[in-house]
């Protein structure tokens, strides 16, 4: 790692074997580790998930959705051309549910669905993007959030966490810097906090296909921290100062 990813927040993943979350014939699930490419095309790193499952899986594997290299969770390979182009018919329906677990500095509402356009790549025209997101807890300035996007654009969720003016923890290109670095030095917590924590997706064999990807222990260790803090200054007010 270098100091400028250091300084950003960005993790280098640990090249040990990937955890499968689902394999059968067809396809496969693993948990991505933040700071991992989806693809090789999409950095400049040797290193890129499809890469390592193919190797992992020792056969070719084929990407039917990526997720941003600083975000971690599940992700759908598949082992064939035509069961690629089955799941992909299905992320462009409402037959998929993702489910997101997100860091906030910010409440949100406790639910909204927010219809926002925002651009579908840099320097290119508005496009309709929808989230669902829910509050799940709250500690003194941030929040645990839930958020289930319902199109597919660059950047959604963290776009629009920003509209809400409840952006990211880690989140160097929309969030903000000072509570980037509280969580870098007294929550230990070096990476974008967003988890692809559940997946449901219609499978060609007529069923589904649902699958969970534990909270990785960073995220987790951040969020007990979080609340060890905020149980602290809440049992240990500090008194208002006056001020000119």
């Amino acid at each position: 790692m270098t100091i400028a990813d250091s300084v950003a927040g960005v993790v280098e993943p640990q090249a040990h074997p990937l955890a499968v979350l689902h394999r059968d014939e067809l396809c496969v699930i693993v948990d991505k580790p933040a700071g991992l490419a989806s693809h090789r095309g999409w950095s400049n790193d040797d290193d890129a998930l499809l890469q390592r499952v193919r190797d992992q899986m020792g056969q070719w594997v084929y990407l039917v959705h990526r997720l941003d290299r600083g975000a971690s969770g599940c992700v759908l390979l598949t082992f064939d051309p035509g069961t690629a182009r089955f799941f992909s018919e299905a992320w462009s329906s409402d037959a998929v549910d993702k489910r997101y677990l997100a860091i906030t500095r910010g409440h949100p509402a406790l639910h909204q669905v927010l219809d926002h356009a925002i651009p579908k790549a840099p320097g290119e025209a508005r496009v309709d993007a929808v989230t669902e997101i829910w509050r799940r807890e709250t500690f003194g300035r941030y929040a645990l959030v839930e958020a289930s996007p319902k199109t597919g654009r660059l950047h959604q969720i963290r776009r629009h966490l920003k509209h809400l003016s409840c952006p990211l923890i880690g989140d160097v290109r929309y969030g903000k810097g000072e509570h980037n670095r509280i969580f870098r030095e007294q929550h230990g917590l070096h990476r974008l906090a967003l988890h692809a924590h559940q997946l449901r997706v219609p499978h060609p064999n007529g069923g589904e296909l649902a699958v969970t990807a534990p909270l990785p222990a960073d995220m987790a260790h951040a969020l007990e921290s979080c609340r060890a803090a905020y149980a602290a200054s809440a049992a240990n007010p500090q008194p208002d100062v006056a001020t000119d």
